[in-house]
């Protein structure tokens, strides 16, 4: 196979695959992606000077069948192979087929992939060099008798874990003997499903525990340093969330010590390349062995942040066999990192993903802030893969410099589409026992029971900004579609003013609320209970406005896909979906199918009727308003399908008064 030394194919997608990309390009090397049907036109294929099809969007078809990934780099004359991480990151057949095909697999030997890979066999072999392990059973025997007999002998509570694989599946909690033969069988079900075995371990389950990981990097000279610790405690279903680097609370003598374990723990392995030791610190202050990870971490972001290295950087480095060009005592540590993933998933339905079209992504830019991302605007969530959009990483002087940048940066950071866990995010670091740095693996069971995670209901305040924005829009809309109107004119009316009514759901209940202009882009909205909202737009420009609400100027991020409004207002993102029917949200109002009044006035002509063919532009009515004329023209070519007012009635705006249906037969509404 004809190589070239500068050509690094990256067997991955998203986030992960674009951060490789941006590290290879740094140091000169030809980046080749591979993708599946569904990622056809996803961040990481654009970034790369290259990209190869791998197959159908099912991961086993694609990012998992090592066949076609070593096929594409072959077809692409790729030197070495970055696998990421998930998928075959941590695969040891494939890192061998990578060796027996020429390549260079970035990471580390297939040997250490297998020993750290299986929880059993690690457990046993660190057990062997002196390091200490949670209290558990890591036998072959397997059989339920067998690991019941086991759990006695432990004590309970008891944590079951998948011997192979991670990410949470796979494992169960169990506080009494009673539970403990179905939840071996659920936990190995689905171990088999998730990694192709069934093979468990138990261990004491330490209750109040910390997880805190220590990054290592290891060349092939002999030369091994750790990075110093994370903290990655708190965690939902098992699976990270929001992570930092250094751990807090931990006295400089336990860093160092879980620093020196981390290294013998390597060493004892022979291990070469980036891996991460992961313990559990208990209330006492001991520490634990946990898991080996034999590849990058999502949150490696955290220890670059606060070291200045590259670990992507140093990974290829290590894996082209240079030295690293450092030692312990050089690295040195500055300020404090935190990171918070943004993932499509929705908390209150026990953080169940979620998929679906991105209207509009915009992440807050600068400021001590690093967004790792591989989506844009209009990428597809699809159900084939993990539903990491971003990780939001903040760095600060201080951890609560960070903490509040992060804040900042994640309500500042504005995604309409799928459900996603921004809000919960910005909760869960606003809450006062994360302030204080007093987190442990339990932190969101002990903080956010249902009834927590579940979002406040839409308030009078934010459902009025949802109604005048959607009559704006609207408005603009109808204006794009009139000749000689003056701006002026906005929200004008000949005679009373007609109110237009909106009506947003708001769980089993309904918000009504009437709209009222009381000037160019002045409004008043009245609710139930005699609620009062005076709203004047001050500024629109894209996807942001400037409201003055009640005296009061409020900056907001919006995006409208027909009658659903997504709203951004200090931090808290809500969607919104007018339920009336004839008003600017309506889906009859959502192109130019239909045709609807720019402002109150008198109807006083209509020019077409139900079975007309009209050309776009063609005048269809007229609507007087200040002793004015406004000619109503087709926004389309079609046949009028519907008439829906008279001449001489009084016309609220935004009223839908004539529906088009495109000359193909769709209609447009």
């Amino acid at each position: 196979m004809s190589t070239q030394m500068n050509s690094i194919l990256i067997a991955n997608r998203g986030e992960i695959a674009c951060r490789i990309i941006r590290s290879a390009k740094a140091l000169g090397l030809r980046t080749i992606a591979v993708y599946s049907d569904a990622d056809r036109d996803s961040p990481h294929v654009r970034a790369a000077d290259e990209a190869v099809r791998l197959g159908p969007a099912p991961a086993a078809q694609s990012y998992l069948d090592s066949a076609r990934v070593l096929a594409a780099a072959r077809d692409s004359g790729a030197a070495m192979i970055h696998p990421g991480y998930g998928f075959l990151s941590e695969n040891a057949p494939f890192a061998t087929a990578c060796k027996q095909a020429g390549l260079i697999f970035v990471g580390p030997s297939a040997t250490a992939i297998e020993l750290m890979g299986d929880k059993a066999k690690a457990k046993r072999a660190m057990i062997k060099a002196g390091i200490a392990c949670i209290p558990g059973y890591q036998g072959e025997a397997q059989s339920d008798d067998a690991l019941i007999k086991a759990a006695k002998d432990i004590g309970y509570p008891i944590m079951i874990k998948a011997a192979a694989g991670g990410g949470g599946r796979g494992m169960r909690l169990v506080n009494q003997e009673s539970a403990l033969k179905a939840a071996l069988g659920t936990a190995r079900s689905e171990a088999e499903n998730a990694f192709g075995e069934g093979a468990l371990i138990l261990e004491r389950a330490l209750m109040q525990a910390r997880h805190i990981e220590v990054q290592i990097l290891a060349d092939g000279h002999g030369n091994i340093v750790h990075l110093g610790t994370r903290d990655c405690s708190v965690q939902r279903r098992h699976q990270k969330v929001i992570e930092e680097a250094p751990a807090p609370g931990l006295t400089s003598e336990l860093s160092e010590a879980m620093g020196a374990v981390a290294v013998r723990a390597a060493q004892d392995i022979d291990y070469v390349g980036a891996g991460t030791i992961e313990f559990l610190l208990d209330p006492a202050g001991d520490f634990y062995f946990l898991e080996m990870n034999t590849r990058l971490q999502v949150e490696h972001p955290v220890t670059e942040m606060i070291t200045g290295l590259d670990l992507v950087a140093l990974q290829i480095r290590i894996a082209k066999g240079e030295a690293l060009s450092f030692t312990q005592d050089d690295i040195k540590m500055s300020g404090h990192a935190i990171e918070a993933r943004l993932y499509a998933e929705d908390p209150a339905q026990d953080f169940l993903p979620a998929s679906g079209k991105i209207a509009l992504w915009r992440p807050m830019r600068g400021g001590g802030i690093r967004t790792d991302t591989g989506i844009r605007s209009g990428s597809e969530i699809t159900p084939f893969y993990d539903p990491l959009m971003a990780k939001i990483i903040a760095h600060g002087k201080t951890r609560e410099g960070a903490r509040q940048k992060l804040v900042r940066a994640l309500k500042n950071t504005h995604i309409f589409g799928p459900a996603t866990n921004k809000n919960f995010l910005i909760r869960a670091l606003e809450t006062p026992d994360f302030v204080q740095g007093k987190v442990d693996t339990g932190f969101i069971e002990t903080h956010f029971d249902k009834n927590a995670l579940t979002p406040a209901p839409l308030s009078f305040a934010e459902a009025a900004i949802a109604a005048v924005l959607l009559f704006d829009r609207a408005r603009n809309r109808a204006l794009d579609a009139t000749i000689s109107m003056v701006p002026a004119l906005n929200n004008w009316a000949s005679a009373t003013p007609i109110s237009t009514p909106y009506s947003f759901a708001v769980g089993e209940e309904k918000l009504d609320l009437f709209l009222t202009p009381k000037g160019p882009d002045a409004y008043e909205v009245r609710g139930q209970d005699e609620a009062v909202a005076h709203i004047r737009i001050l500024d629109i420009r894209g996807h942001k406005a400037v409201l003055e609400i009640n005296g009061r100027q409020k900056k907001l991020a919006f995006h409208q896909t027909g009658a659903r409004l997504s709203l951004s207002i200090k931090g808290r993102e809500l969607h919104v979906q007018n339920l009336c029917a004839l008003v600017a949200s309506s889906q009859k109002t959502v192109d130019s199918g239909s045709v609807i009044a720019p402002m109150h006035g008198l109807l006083s002509k209509v020019m077409v009727k139900p079975g007309d063919q009209v050309r776009k532009g063609a005048p269809l009515a007229i609507l007087e308003a200040m002793k004015m004329q406004h000619e109503l023209c087709a926004g389309i070519s079609g046949t009028i399908k519907a008439v829906h007012a008279k001449p001489g009635t009084q016309i609220a705006a935004n009223s839908v008064l004539i529906e088009i249906e495109e000359a193909d037969g769709n209609s447009r509404k």
